[in-house]
This record gives C-alpha cells, structure tokens and sequence, in this order.
C-alpha cells in the first residue's frame, strides 16, 4: 500500500473530444490507476454477473446506497439507473490508487459537489474548426454538425466547476497533458498527508 493518498479524476467533454483514447493511452502509461465497477438498479440481463460490468441493485438497496450517501452521482438512462460508488472510490485511492473516470459533464458536477476534492477535468480540441471537422466525418446529415457544435458550446460554457482543461487536438500530447496533471495532484499535501505526519514526528 502506498503512503500516498489517490485522487479521484474525472474527465468530460463534448462528443468527438477523444476523451476515449485520450484516456486509454494514459492508463497504458501508468501504474497507479485503480478501477471502479458502475453501480446501477437495473436487472440484470442473460449472461451478465454481478460485479462484471456492474454490481447490480434492486430498489430496495439502492435506496440504501443513496441514503447512506454512497452515490457520488447518478443518472437515469432508459428508465434506469445508473452510478458512482463512494466507497469503491475510497478503497482504491486509500490504496495510493488514483482512480479516472469518464463522465458527462452534468454527473461530474454532481461528483464535484459531493466530493469537492476530486478533480474534473475537462477536455476539448483547441479550435472549434478542428471539432467541426471531426463532426463533419461523422455525420449521418447536414442538420447533425450544427446541433453538436451547439451541445459542446453549451458544455464549455458548463464547465466553469472544473480544476483544468486539457486541449485534445493531439493524442500522444493531451496523453501526457493529462498524466502531468496527475502527476501534480499527488504532490499536494492532501495527497501527502501520511508521509507528511511521519516527517513531523
């Protein structure tokens, strides 16, 4: 177990930032990166376990998690729900794990809320041209680029709760953008505090 304290870092952005392979190549670089599992009330399909994918809930225990405070977010998607465990959280960053996740911007606020000490980081290309152009690669019709240009507006303007910005034009630069990031907050106090109380002794 390490001294250090993990952090909780959460990313967001507009559709087509790259946050996806931004993030993986960053995972691929580091060692101290702990995983979570979604916590979530629906039921479960054919196939699925409990603890694979997501740790399942029925009403009951969910309305459990929100009262004892377990959720740091949730959110409902086609009539479930869906959300982030606090208690997994602090088992891995109690580990010296820093935990990254990958949030819409609106359930990242919720975790900024209910854990001001986690860091949300919200990522962009530099220039609105180089997202068009991503959008323009995508669209399925003229009406699509427009509408999601509006939506990433909307979102910059949201994201005014966040601790950084990393610009995402380049993948292997935004990478180690975001590991230097992470890299700086384990060298807070916060982070220190344990080694920092061995010292005073």
């Amino acid at each position: 177990m390490s001294d250090k304290t993990g952090r909780l870092f959460v990313v967001s952005g507009p559709s087509g930032a790259g946050i996806g392979d931004v993030m993986k190549k960053t995972i691929e670089s580091r060692e101290d990166i702990g995983f979570i599992i979604p916590v979530t009330a629906r039921k479960m399909k054919a196939g699925e376990e409990n603890g694979v994918g997501f740790y399942f809930y029925d009403l009951e225990g969910w309305d459990a998690l929100a009262a004892e405070g377990d959720l740091l977010e949730c959110t409902e998607f086609a009539g479930n729900d869906y959300g982030t465990s606090r208690r997994q959280v602090n088992e891995q960053t109690a580990q010296g794990k820093n935990v990254l996740l990958n949030l819409e911007l609106s359930r990242a606020g919720q975790i900024k809320k209910n854990m001001p000490e986690a860091v949300c980081i919200f990522m962009i290309p530099r220039s609105r041209e180089e997202l068009e152009k991503r959008y323009q690669a995508t669209a399925r019709n003229r009406f699509e680029v427009p509408i999601r240009m509006e939506e990433a507006q909307r979102q910059l303007e949201d994201s005014s709760f966040c601790d950084y910005i990393v610009y995402s034009d380049d993948l292997d630069a935004a990478a180690g953008e975001l590991s230097r990031i992470m890299d700086a907050e384990s060298n807070t106090f916060a982070a220190n505090a344990k080694i920092v109380e061995e010292l005073k002794k």
